[in-house]
């Protein structure tokens, strides 16, 4: 019985690889449908699956329980946000996470007013997941419908003018969210990304020492600096180049295909400009609405 059940596990695996390895364009559904729905919500997570998305953007942060939590922000936002007793939550008072627990991070509503700059997001009321909760959940939702295997792009949130306040040091995050998904993913469907490089410079060195899996790590770029100083500012070359999209050109394209680089840029929003930006030669994009992707 043992026997047997390894060799599922096996087959299972080697799909898995073999989808990493074949899928020819990558489509991101950011926060997984921001545009659609509440974002990084286990709704919007099966909303993207349900439009064909094959990789699921999310961020997550970390509570004072040391909770690995779903959510863009480390605290609440108050374009969004209700307080357990169904309050907005005030503009100017930033309710950190890292200094709640994360019962009491659940009882927020993030979903019932919806959020102004995305009108056509449905509104209901949820709360921030754990990252094993939404993963459990998506790759329930996943078998249930026979879906093909997907991505998870995970951003670590974090600024480095922000550690022990609103987060840990990057070691002690990226173990955090590491223990997660080791527990729950293969590698080899696991993208990691962030802005800050010192988390990508840790995740690379626990990787080539063998305490990490190898997993694909992506820098998010959002500045101006160009390719050169950003690989020397990182120290060494990662799987995966994302910018702003608005900084891309085909040129650009073609020199970081040179140096090894897929290119996934962020956000793009309308079907015109993900025909333009593809046009390019990228790898992939990030969108909040997969409802727009071209056929």
């Amino acid at each position: 019985m043992k026997n047997h059940f390894l060799g599922i596990l096996y087959f299972v695996l080697c799909m898995q690889t073999s989808f990493a390895q074949t899928a020819d364009f990558n489509w991101q559904g950011h926060r997984g449908s921001r545009g659609l729905m509440p974002e990084n919500t286990i709704p919007a997570f099966l909303k993207a699956l349900d439009l064909k998305v094959n990789t699921l953007e999310l961020d997550v942060v970390v509570s004072k329980d040391r909770q690995v939590v779903v959510s863009h922000d480390p605290y609440f936002h108050p374009d969004f946000s209700i307080d357990p007793y169904g309050k907005p939550v005030p503009r100017g008072e930033k309710i950190n996470l890292y200094e709640l627990s994360y019962d009491e991070i659940k009882r927020y509503d993030v979903g019932s007013n919806g959020n102004p700059n995305f009108p056509k997001q449905t509104k209901l009321k949820v709360y921030k997941p754990l990252l094993r909760e939404m993963i459990e959940a998506v790759e329930t939702y996943r078998i249930k419908n026979n879906l093909p295997p997907f991505w998870y792009n995970i951003e670590i949130k974090s600024e480095e003018k922000e550690y022990d306040k609103s987060q840990p040091q990057p070691a002690v995050f990226s173990d955090l969210v590491y223990h997660e998904i080791s527990k729950l993913l293969p590698a080899d469907r696991v993208i990691l990304q962030s802005f800050d490089f010192n988390v990508l410079k840790h995740w690379k060195k626990q990787i080539d020492a063998g305490v990490y899996q190898k997993v694909t790590l992506a820098a998010l770029v959002s500045n101006l600096r160009g390719i050169e100083k950003n690989l020397e500012d990182l120290g060494f070359t990662p799987d995966v180049y994302s910018p702003y999209f608005q900084l891309l050109s085909k040129e650009k394209v073609q020199q970081l295909h040179a140096l090894g680089m897929k290119v996934i840029p962020w956000t793009v929003n309308t079907a015109e400009e993900m025909k333009r930006i593809k046009a390019m030669g990228v790898d992939g994009i990030i969108t909040d609405y997969p409802d727009r992707i071209p056929n």
